[in-house]
């Protein structure tokens, strides 16, 4: 039989064993979680096995990396948020236009110096011909993979529901050279 003293000790640490998983538990739940990437088609920014951060909290932003339920299957997929409600969209020439206006993509650089001769990384495209609408309407993103020639996306899957966003991939912590905040 244990002494009241051994039984106190004990009694603490399993409460405190106790209150670190009910925090780490509400901690996931609610505000940030780890998950993996599966397929290139974030490639190289997000790479296949990469470990990632994910955050539930937060406004979710045109060019943000996002995770939600998958449209077309039951699994998630990891893409870049395009376009917000009231946006247009069009690819001329590889180059990103949201509401007439010229965007630069830096995180698509190192994929598109890769590309050969007069191919474009991203086919031209306009919203219009994708969803059959002008504009993003409330409530739904448009959302692209980095590695655009290897991505099952709005383009083919149409727009996504804010509401099935599961959160944005705020960092990875494997493979360890790669380590910190994502693009």
């Amino acid at each position: 039989m244990l002494s009241l003293k051994a039984r106190r000790t004990l009694y603490t640490v399993l409460l405190s064993v106790g209150i670190v998983i009910v925090a780490l538990f509400i901690f996931r739940s609610f505000f940030y979680f780890p998950s993996t990437v599966y397929g290139e088609s974030m490639a190289p920014t997000l790479e296949d096995q990469n470990k990632i951060i994910i955050s539930r909290i937060g406004e979710i932003n045109r060019f943000d990396e996002i995770v939600f339920h998958a449209p077309d299957q039951d699994a998630s997929y990891v893409k870049r948020v395009i376009g917000v409600p009231g946006d247009t969209i069009e690819y001329k020439n590889d180059v990103l236009y949201v509401n007439g206006k010229k965007h630069k993509e830096p995180y698509l650089k190192e994929m598109k110096a890769a590309m050969q001769g007069d191919a474009l990384f991203t086919n031209n495209f306009k919203l219009r011909d994708v969803i059959g609408e002008n504009t993003i309407p409330d409530g739904y993103l448009f959302v692209m993979g980095d590695n655009r020639r290897n991505s099952k996306d709005s383009r083919m899957f149409g727009l996504i529901p804010q509401d099935s966003v599961i959160g944005e991939v705020k960092f990875r912590y494997y493979p360890i050279p790669q380590f910190g905040l994502t693009n």
